[in-house]
């Protein structure tokens, strides 16, 4: 049975751990453990600037974000277009703020030091990636 990419949106946002795959200049797959959350019609991924991934994204924006439920032989591959937030820079810019909301949302609470998250944050050069799925494959059972 063919699911929509709705029904995978909807079973993803039940969970928070993904493979993201990038496309490296030879064309080859790279894969990355990531956590993210489903907010709004997007999964959102927090990552840093300076890695391969986000240079693979920058270069070539098409990913693939696979998600396993190896408990009920449950999978869903989405396919989509990498959107790169800003950097954030400034423990109170909207990169900053955005950031601390995925937090909330993937961690299930709030932060125990703000100021402490924000500024890493910023050491780390942090920003967002939303991917809004343009298919999806995959079985969900149970």
């Amino acid at each position: 049975m063919a699911i929509t990419v709705d029904q995978a949106m909807e079973w993803a946002a039940t969970r928070k751990h993904a493979v993201l795959i990038t496309l490296r200049k030879d064309g080859r797959a790279q894969s990355s453990d990531v956590s993210y959350a489903v907010i709004d019609d997007a999964i959102v991924i927090s990552l840093t600037s300076d890695r391969a991934k986000t240079a693979n994204m920058r270069r070539d924006p098409r990913i693939i974000v696979h998600i396993t439920d190896p408990s009920s032989w449950s999978y869903v591959s989405f396919d989509g277009v990498a959107e790169l937030g800003d950097v954030t820079t400034d423990p109170h810019d909207q990169a900053a703020n955005d950031l601390a909301d995925y937090y909330q949302r993937v961690a299930g609470q709030a932060h125990p030091d703000w100021d402490d998250y924000r500024s890493a944050m910023i050491d780390e050069k942090r920003q967002l990636l939303r991917i809004r799925p343009t298919s999806a494959v995959g079985q969900i059972n149970g």
